[in-house]
């Protein structure tokens, strides 16, 4: 397993379709829902997205991934006209000039944080696997409603999202984080995998040295320099985000998570804690509970 794997495995919708508008020129649908991801898929022609002073033209064959949460709108030309809301639900036959599928992501957590810092604002990915036989099946079963087609959406743009994000960083003019081009390297690859692999073993400095079969010396100096941190703050860095997450699940308890990330006393492990994220894990974990209850209150509402 390496870093990216770990970081697109949250990356999992639940009823995350929205919207799949049938549209004729001139037209301009806004989506001000504050997602941290929505998937932008036209499934037939084109348009633009202008977020800010910021448009970016969508052709058929290609998907956006935007970054939110601020609002964006998506246009048949780059200077919007009156914005509508983009509807609740599919239409029951999607007739028009332009077909747009769009799905919305609320993830949260201190692991797929770090994917969307490194994301712009937006990233217009081309289909270079020629995905058409895909999105004639997604507008197949927009229009059908057959049982379990929310699941087979969820699923679907699962797949997309994450085919898109995996392509975006491989385009040149993508802003890759500094692991990402680390994974290829002799030195750093082994042990960023072993990291990721068994993050709650005790690994030292000479342990992850031995993964690449090199001295000390030469791992910390190899890794420091492509990863941008030690490999023992790396390390660090990555258990606190592992445990923030876990601090989030109802039965979760300080010290199970601490054992759970390496950590064999609960002191040592909320110091390290504190000391990156800036905040006690007893706490984190009581904002998280305000988070969920809040959220229910809503939803029961609403």
């Amino acid at each position: 397993m390496d870093p990216y794997d770990d970081l697109l495995r949250g990356v999992r919708g639940e009823g995350a379709v929205f919207g799949a508008s049938a549209l004729s020129p001139p037209w301009t649908l806004g989506f001000d829902r504050g997602a941290p991801l929505t998937l932008c898929l036209p499934l037939r022609g084109e348009g633009w997205i202008v977020q800010g002073e910021t448009a970016e033209r969508v052709r058929l064959g290609e998907a956006a991934v935007v970054r939110g949460p601020e609002p964006f709108v998506f246009a048949d030309s780059a200077t919007p006209g009156p914005v509508r809301t983009a509807a609740a639900d599919a239409p029951a036959e999607l007739t028009g000039d332009t077909v747009l599928l769009v799905g919305s992501y609320q993830l949260g957590g201190e692991v797929l944080r770090r994917l969307i810092r490194v994301l712009p604002p937006v990233a217009v990915v081309p289909d270079d696997n020629d995905c058409s036989g895909m999105r004639t099946y997604l507008e197949s079963q927009l229009v059908q409603g057959r049982p379990g087609r929310q699941v087979v959406l969820d699923r679907l743009l699962d797949w997309l999202l994450v085919c898109s994000l995996r392509d975006w960083f491989d385009r040149p003019e993508a802003t890759r984080p500094a692991w990402y081009a680390a994974l290829s390297d002799d030195v750093a690859g082994p042990a960023l995998r072993a990291i990721h692999d068994d993050p709650a073993r005790p690994w030292t400095l000479a342990s992850l040295a031995a993964t690449a079969n090199v001295s000390r010396t030469t791992f910390a100096r190899r890794f420091t320099d492509l990863v941008g941190d030690p490999p023992l703050t790396y390390l660090t860095e990555w258990r606190m985000a592992l445990a923030a997450d876990m601090l989030t699940e109802p039965a979760a308890t300080v010290g199970a998570v601490a054992r759970k990330v390496g950590y064999s006393d609960a002191f040592g492990f909320s110091s390290a804690f504190k000391r990156t994220l800036g905040i006690s894990p007893s706490a984190y974990r009581r904002d998280a509970g305000r988070t969920r209850a809040n959220g229910a209150a809503r939803a029961i509402t609403s």
